[in-house]
């Protein structure tokens, strides 16, 4: 499959829900890095393994969101990179809806992603996380 096409099938599983087939498309030691500032890693360190990635990520999400989603808008191939920018959408457990840009940058090997590095508004989504109004 080519690149492009594996990271639009990683989306694809994520907006079904489905976890067990979007957990296969990665490396078992795949690193994934949260953009700089996100609620769910302060320290700023990758999430490195699948295992951790869904205990400590994926299963926040679906404890902490009534509803989230991103959607892809553009694909950018750069071999076995891919970029993509799209939107963040959801409503946190505060009652505060999310609507943030983002760009991801997904690298492959041997046909699974290995890494991941996402790039969002941080400032937005603990906003909307802990319910607060920007000053």
């Amino acid at each position: 499959m080519d690149p492009v096409r594996t990271i639009k099938s990683v989306y694809e599983a994520f907006g079904r829900g489905d976890m067990a087939s979007l957990l296969a498309m990665l490396a078992d030691d795949i690193q994934w890095w949260p953009a700089e500032n996100h609620p769910y890693a302060p320290e700023g360190k990758p999430w490195i393994g699948r295992e951790k990635l869904a205990e400590e990520f994926f299963k926040k999400i679906g404890m902490e969101w009534l509803s989230f989603g991103c959607s892809p808008v553009t694909f950018h191939d750069a071999g076995k990179t891919v970029v993509v920018e799209g939107r963040y959408f959801g409503v946190h457990r505060s009652g505060k809806k999310l609507d943030a840009q983002f760009c991801h940058v997904w690298t492959l090997s041997e046909g699974r992603v290995a890494a991941f590095h996402q790039y969002t508004d941080t400032a937005q989504l603990k906003q909307v996380m802990t319910g607060l109004t920007r000053p």
